[in-house]
């Protein structure tokens, strides 16, 4: 195992589960949680659900390893987990103006109860700029950072292994620190680790789903 932190990923859709068995990968213990039953007995049998290359096999070693395991509980993810990764999906609102955060902000509350100040939540999802500051009252005593993925439908498994850059939304240095060890395996690589503020972490994410940048799909 790469170091001490134990991960939970909240939300098993693309983005998540995608998520869980690479870090698993990276030799760490990871805990998915979802409120789907059924999907997340079937994770538990290694059935993803997902086409993305490499993943169904990278699942079945993380399940055989034992480090990648996946529960409905939040109480039992709470115990577990030092570093909570909210993966929840953020479809876009009907006159597709914007992400619609209201499943994210739904897993908080019912997260941030259980947390002490000791746990780090980050956000993954897309979502609007200024979404993460207002999201920061959710936490309770957990602290909040933003790193967004930039994942290719196709390419999900590559782009968490081997990313372009990492962008990590920070307020404090405890928390830069902590996703420095989660990221250990991709920094020693040589990717890129970018630290920003929360806001600027979102737009990032905002700027890179744009037609005119790097051609990337939403994959959470």
């Amino acid at each position: 195992m790469m170091g001490a932190l134990r991960l939970t990923v909240f939300g098993t859709g693309h983005l998540g589960t995608v998520h869980a068995a690479c870090m698993a990968q990276a030799g760490f213990e990871v805990l998915g949680v979802d409120t789907d039953s059924a999907r997340i007995a079937a994770l538990g049998a290694g059935r993803p659900g997902i086409h993305e290359p490499g993943l169904d096999a990278m699942l079945r070693r993380g399940l055989t390893s034992g480090r990648l395991s996946f529960t409905t509980s939040y109480q039992a993810a709470a115990v577990f987990g030092d570093v909570h990764f909210i993966c929840v999906g953020t479809p876009h609102r009907p006159d597709g103006s914007a992400a619609e955060p209201r499943d994210l902000e739904a897993c908080l509350e019912r997260l941030a109860p259980l947390l002490s100040s000791d746990d780090l939540v980050v956000g993954k999802s897309a979502v609007p700029a200024g979404t993460a500051e207002r999201l920061t009252a959710l936490c309770g005593p957990a602290e909040l950072a933003w790193n967004p993925a930039f994942l290719r439908d196709g390419h999900a498994v590559p782009d968490t292994v081997a990313p372009d850059r990492i962008v990590a939304g920070v307020v404090s240095s405890r928390a830069e620190r902590m996703l420095r060890e989660v990221y250990a395996v991709q920094i020693s690589a040589g990717v890129p680790f970018v630290t920003t503020d929360l806001t600027t972490a979102e737009l990032i994410r905002t700027q890179a789903s744009r037609p005119a940048s790097r051609p990337r799909q939403r994959a959470d």
